[in-house]
């Protein structure tokens, strides 16, 4: 009796989880550093707030098209190259033909074998086999621009939710240093999850985005102090 049988691959997740995680480690770095520093001249609590919900709203969007762009570019030289691909193997099958032999061979296969699995999957899909094979280009790791961009997006708002919403709670002389702990604890959740999925050590991911998180939040409240009032 046969049974099914599944695989589960983490790079099927690679190209919407690098946006999103991108976007949220962005949003609550880039958010909350910019918080901390505002604060740090000491500003009202109601500009802090107007800070953060424009942050949010300019970096969302930032991220999107920047996204969209980057991804857009990469779905376009694929695009091109099988465009170029599909028109060799119109008028130059058997060249093409080779190619994917020679391709087969130098992995191992011995000259006939690396023939005949080459004619069947010619007779299949040519296109697909060559793409694959010789392009590098699969149906998991295919540029999808705008998926990225509202990935980047709407893990941007999630992430920058985290210092906003804990400027709405702490009490202004502490929301320095709740906008810090609050953001740290974000990103310590986050590098390991991103870790987790992508199937790395969770502590070394957790650890190496809040380092980045804990500098870039001690850079920005230096330049709060030096050019304001110290909360």
């Amino acid at each position: 009796m046969s049974r099914s049988h599944f695989e589960f691959h983490r790079a099927d997740r690679i190209g919407w989880l690098r946006a999103a995680v991108l976007g949220a480690n962005d949003g609550t770095i880039s958010v909350a550093s910019l918080i901390v520093g505002v604060a740090a001249s000491g500003t009202s609590q109601h500009s802090l707030l107007l800070t953060g919900v424009a942050g949010i709203v300019a970096g969302a969007m930032s991220m999107a098209a920047g996204e969209y762009v980057s991804v857009q570019s990469q779905a376009d030289t694929e695009n091109a190259d099988l465009a170029r691909e599909r028109d060799e193997l119109h008028h130059e099958p058997d060249h093409e033909l080779e190619e994917l032999s020679a391709i087969y061979m130098s992995r191992g296969l011995d000259a006939a074998l690396a023939r005949q699995v080459a004619e069947q999957l010619t007779s299949h899909d040519a296109l697909q086999a060559h793409a694959r094979d010789e392009l590098g280009i699969t149906d998991a790791l295919r540029a999808r621009p705008v998926q990225a961009a509202l990935a980047s997006a709407m893990s941007f708002t999630m992430g920058a939710a985290v210092p906003v919403l804990t400027v709405l709670i702490a009490p202004r002389e502490t929301v320095v240093v709740a906008t810090s702990i609050a953001a740290l604890a974000s990103l310590v959740v986050l590098g390991a999850a991103a870790a987790w999925a992508g199937g790395a050590s969770m502590v070394k991911g957790a650890l190496r985005v809040a380092f980045w998180g804990a500098l870039a939040m001690a850079l920005s409240a230096g330049v709060g102090e030096l050019f304001g009032a110290a909360v």
